[in-house]
């Protein structure tokens, strides 16, 4: 009530004064009011009236998902395989093609001396040679190098859709279907979706258990006693490519699906794919039949107007107890409302600004499509669980994208699971330390469950992935600061760290630690000749920084090596008043190489915290540079994010706001609110998880600042309220 007095007494006081604080008062308000996350989740909840292939919807619990169709189930996965495919996916499901030319991951090694003086063994793709006598061995490493690129690759579990028969017999196709009505209630964490087939009303609502692999559905149709519907299961063969659906339907004699379990209202099948097996229970409610219509392909069918079942998928013939579809239903409502109403929130409504209705709908759906498809045990692909891209495998450089913006929404819960894998697959990551002669342990890159590192011409020589760890468990030691914390997290924070430390190498003649024989962030560049990189200093500096703390925390005596590394690393190298793509990279603005892919350059500044490594008016000219030369039409969905957390840094507010709305290609976000790249990435999480990322850093800020909300411009049109967010370092 402060400013209400001062208004009433101070009689001298103009009236542009009077109503500068009154406005003043009412922002505060607003500021302070909790806000209504029911509301913000359902206005912001997609609504299809038609087919379109790039909006199919998704139902998930982070470990297991199921997207589907106009129709509410996966109806027509043929027509939506160049889409945002109808997928079925599990964190567990993996596959690998026999492997009928014996080949040994040995094979796929090749020495490389970086100037470290030791050469080390590197997982890659051989090139071809002109020397015939060469080719024959180059060929049988080519063998070694595909196969374990795309082996083990994630599975299609099976397709649950509508039997659809039009009143001659022959199979409904989407142009027979009108009236269709579908809306994402994210709320409750269902799909309601209603259409019409000659005249007949069909409705379909879907749903996923919360805690385990069951996606349950219920139908109601006259069609469904008139024996022209039904809802049919279709398992495939994998493709084992890298980017597609990972539906292969033309190769039936080559798997197995049977049922080796059957009751009055369930039956289990088993799938048998080469060595591979898992199972699928499908169970209903009601009269109800399964018909076996063909090998992969079964038809459940009833005489009521109404269809409920649950289909669960399992890696053994082992289950939970069957659920109703409506006990499955109730406990997805009350699973979403929790998450809802816990966390953080951010309300753009009060924002006069055009573009924040937009940016809100892509911040909600966002957290959505993040919680239904990277809270597993393993870190996510970048197409989650919806479709295959990189044979389904995981990136390592991609999981401080997919997860970070956990921890700064406080959802902490949800980015822990992941931090486990990397203890399981600890002895692989010492290995390729092992043989390339460095300390601890070196995190691969592109990957699956095993640890395998995929061989690769550029992933195996990336190393901005090696911090991530680190800085993902200094954040959860943020928010749970105890022994505990330190105690589960420590061991590997020091191998983390170790590895960092050898791999910088001693410069005595410029008294300097220097990085290279890495490709980095910015992938354009290669390996022979890259030096110094700017982000991967910055990230060096920041990581080890951090891993001293912990070592103080924990009882430990600094690392002198590690200080020694972190005083005397290269600064930023410099060119024309900006900084480089490399320092080996004097020509970096004078070719377009160094002027696409990713303008990582700007996250030293942005993902990370200034550091004595570099001069904040280098860095502002370069932001500029940047802004208005960069060639963002060939860009990443995660690179728009990475701008804006450098603009807020910077304090350009205006230009972070522009960022996450920058009108290109690869930062359109769908109408279910997936991230668009191109025909090949369809979808792409690290733009959704990145944007979430940068509008926390946005509102709440980082260590230091003092500027409220100090992402957002100042200027009336973005009264940004938010809540539960945490700063980030």
């Amino acid at each position: 009530m402060k400013h209400i007095v001062i208004i009433k007494y101070s009689v001298k006081i103009s009236v542009l004064t009077i109503l500068s604080v009154i406005f003043l008062f009412a922002s505060c308000q607003a500021q302070t009011d909790k806000i209504d996350r029911e509301a913000l989740v359902k206005r912001n909840s997609p609504l299809l009236t038609q087919f379109d292939t790039l909006a199919s919807l998704s139902v998930g619990n982070g470990r297991f998902a199921v997207t589907v169709d106009a129709t509410g189930l996966q109806t027509f996965p043929e027509r939506y395989a160049a889409g945002v495919p109808l997928g079925t996916q599990s964190h567990w499901g993996w596959h690998s093609f026999l492997n009928t030319k014996e080949c040994r991951f040995e094979e796929t090694l090749e020495s490389y001396d970086f100037g470290h003086n030791r050469p080390g063994l590197y997982a890659v793709q051989p090139r071809p040679s002109r020397d015939p006598a060469e080719m024959t061995k180059i060929m049988q490493r080519m063998d070694a190098a595909n196969y374990f690129r795309v082996n083990p690759h994630r599975l299609h579990l099976g397709i649950t859709g509508l039997e659809l028969l039009q009143a001659d017999g022959s199979h409904a196709t989407p142009e027979n279907i009108s009236g269709i009505d579908q809306q994402l209630d994210m709320w409750n964490g269902q799909i309601n979706s209603s259409f019409t087939l000659d005249g007949n009303p069909v409705k379909v609502s879907a749903v996923c258990h919360p805690s385990v692999d069951r996606f349950a559905a219920t139908v109601a149709s006259p069609l469904l006693s008139k024996k022209r519907a039904g809802v049919k299961f279709r398992y495939p063969y994998p493709t084992g490519q890298h980017s597609d659906d990972a539906c292969d339907w033309d190769r039936p004699d080559s798997h197995r699906t049977q049922i080796v379990g059957q009751g009055d209202r369930f039956a289990v099948l088993e799938r048998n794919i080469d060595t591979t097996t898992y199972f699928v229970k499908i169970a209903w409610e009601g009269q109800a039949a399964l018909k076996e219509k063909s090998p992969h392909y079964f038809v459940l069918e009833t005489s009521s107007d109404e269809l409920s079942f649950t289909v669960d998928y399992a890696p053994e013939n082992t289950f939970p107890e069957t659920e109703t579809f409506g006990e499955t239903a109730r406990q997805s409502q009350e699973h979403w409302r929790q998450f809802w109403q816990k966390g953080g929130a951010v309300d753009f409504s009060l924002c006069t600004d055009g573009r924040a209705k937009e940016l809100e709908r892509r911040v909600v759906l966002s957290q959505y499509l993040t919680a239904i498809q990277s809270a597993a045990p393993e870190p996510p692909q970048e197409t989650g669980l919806t479709y295959n891209s990189w044979f389904g495998k995981f990136h390592l450089e991609m999981h401080w994208w997919h997860h970070v913006h956990f921890a700064l929404w406080n959802r902490t819960e949800m980015l822990k699971p992941s931090l486990e894998w990397y203890k399981t697959v600890e002895p692989v990551a010492r290995e390729i330390a092992v043989r390339q002669h460095f300390e601890g342990i070196r995190w691969m890159k592109m990957t699956d469950p095993s640890g395998l590192e995929a061989p690769s011409s550029v992933g195996s020589f990336l190393i901005w992935q090696q911090p991530h760890y680190i800085y993902m468990a200094e954040l959860i030691y943020r928010q749970e600061p105890t022994r505990e914390t330190l105690e589960k997290y420590l061991h590997l924070v020091m191998e983390s760290a170790a590895f960092m430390a050898s791999f910088a190498t001693l410069d005595e003649a410029g008294n300097r630690y220097v990085l290279k024989g890495c490709i980095p962030a910015q992938e354009t560049l290669r390996p022979d000749e890259t030096v110094n990189p700017p982000f991967e200093l910055s990230y060096w500096h920041f990581a080890l920084s951090v891993a001293q703390q912990w070592r103080e925390r924990a009882g430990m005596e600094r690392d002198p090596k590690w200080d020694d590394v972190i005083n005397r690393l290269s600064p930023l190298a410099e060119g024309d008043g900006l900084y480089l793509a490399a320092e080996s990279a004097p020509q970096t603005y004078r070719e377009q190489r160094f002027t696409s892919d990713h303008p990582i350059v700007l996250g030293a500044v942005g993902i990370l915290p200034q550091s004595s490594l570099l001069k904040p008016d280098v860095m502002r000219r370069t932001f500029d540079w940047v802004w208005d030369n960069w060639n963002w039409d060939h860009s990443w969905g995660w690179d728009y994010p990475t701008a804006a957390m450098c603009a807020a840094r910077l304090g350009e507010p205006e230009k972070a706001v522009n960022a996450l709305l920058m009108d290109k290609q690869t930062n359109t976000y769908l109408p279910n609110g997936h991230n668009y790249q191109n025909d090949r990435l369809r979808i792409y999480l690290p733009g959704n998880g990145g944007l979430l990322t940068a509008v926390a850093m946005m509102c709440a800020g980082w260590d230091g600042n003092t500027v409220p909300t100090p992402g957002f411009p100042k200027n009336g049109t973005w009264n940004v309220r938010w809540e539960g967010l945490e700063v980030m370092p």
